[in-house]
């Protein structure tokens, strides 16, 4: 059997080759990635089975963390005072249409509420890395460029403040004979979101009070880590939600110091990669063929309900805050990748309802079933229609 340092390794050299041979075909490396750990996976070649997998926890943790803690970089004062009320309106629209319609889908399929919440939360999130390669490839420039970067930079910091409130729930319904008390609807998930939230504010705000004595750029990118690192122990040891707390922590920090946040961004952009390879190829190896034919319709259900509402809910949160035209009619249809956050999640779904019998452990095989099955659509349909989008509007300069 596998140790944990092979088995790192082996994901992350083997993960990156993947990666390397996908972006040949145009799509994200990141599919590469995933791609590999299916292929590696318990149910293709037998590599990374169920038991190796449970041992490498500390790298989803770790990844996790790092996903979190660089969504609440990008949500600054300034950008956001930036963007106006057309991209917070399209935010919010278009995150809740996904979450609402694909809990009536599930719902209507499944009749478990639980599962319903979880996986609505989870479609909210996009990808920006697919998106991002597309708007580079065709040398985009204009309105609806700049919506769409907007709304992918903060899009999933929506999704994770969706997971928190709906996980919450999810587990007062997934627990049998439960009943919805104060306590337990209100009081439990304020501890968990709120609670973290301030747990990273805290964490932020002291980082910030002694930067003077942070002298280089190693210092400081080792303080930042160790903070991360802190904040997913303190959560777990507290009950908060782990993803808010690095992203509370983000956030604080990008906004109070945002000089040295820049100085390490090379650092950053060097040495974190190698984790997140590791993280999405084991994240791959979850898949498990046998359970396809079972997940197809939810599968496909889930897809199209959360395409109907990104598409539905941005063009009408265009147009109640009279975005320009060409925005209200393609924005939607650039919103559909999704294998990078939302695949975090469903790799957290299965630590947070682990404890929850075998309710709780066939929820996290379907939620990383499901994501890992869709990605094949999203990551292949979701760039093609972003770059038919720019080309329908006009804004692609691609020779």
């Amino acid at each position: 059997m596998m140790n944990v340092l092979l088995c790192v390794g082996t994901a992350a050299i083997l993960g990156f080759i993947g990666g390397k041979l996908i972006r040949n075909l145009k799509i994200p490396a990141v599919t590469g990635w995933v791609i590999m750990g299916v292929i590696l996976g318990g149910s293709v070649a037998g590599i990374f089975t169920e038991n190796v997998l449970e041992k490498v926890n500390i790298v989803s943790d770790l990844a996790l963390g790092f996903i979190a803690f660089g969504i609440g970089e990008e949500l600054t004062v300034p950008r956001l005072k930036r963007l106006g009320k057309s991209i917070l309106f399209i935010v919010i629209f278009e995150a809740f249409g996904a979450f609402i319609l694909v809990n009536l889908a599930v719902f209507a399929i499944t009749h478990r509420l639980y599962e319903a919440l979880v996986l609505g939360a989870i479609s909210s999130a996009t990808a920006p890395a697919a998106t991002v390669m597309v708007l580079q490839e065709v040398r985009a420039k204009g309105d609806l460029t700049t919506t769409i970067l907007s709304v992918v930079a903060i899009d999933d910091g929506i999704a994770l403040i969706l997971y928190a409130f709906a996980s919450s729930f999810a587990k007062i319904f997934i627990s049998p004979g439960a009943h919805l008390t104060i306590s337990a609807t209100f009081l439990q998930p304020s501890k968990e979101i709120f609670g973290a939230l301030v747990l990273g504010a805290i964490t932020g705000i002291l980082i910030s009070m002694f930067r003077r004595w942070i002298s280089s750029r190693t210092d400081f990118f080792i303080v930042i880590v160790a903070a991360i690192l802190l904040n997913l122990g303190l959560s777990v040891w507290l009950g908060f939600s782990e993803l808010l707390a690095c992203m509370s922590l983000g956030m604080i920090v990008a906004n109070l110091d945002p000089g040295n946040l820049r100085r390490i961004s090379r650092v950053w952009e060097t040495a974190t990669p190698v984790i997140y390879i590791a993280f999405f190829c084991l994240a791959g190896a979850h898949l498990n063929i046998r359970l396809l034919p079972q997940i197809g319709l939810l599968g496909l259900a889930y897809t199209g309900a959360r395409m109907l509402g990104k598409v539905s809910g941005a063009s009408l949160g265009a147009r109640i805050s009279k975005a320009p035209k060409v925005v209200q009619k393609y924005i939607g249809f650039s919103l559909f990748p999704q294998v990078g956050v939302a695949l975090a999640l469903a790799v957290v779904v299965g630590r947070d309802f682990a404890g929850y019998g075998m309710a709780g452990k066939s929820l996290a095989v379907t939620v990383i079933n499901i994501l890992l099955f869709t990605t094949i659509i999203t990551e292949i349909l979701g760039p093609y229609l972003t770059k038919w989008s720019l080309v329908k509007s006009g804004e692609s300069r691609e020779r």
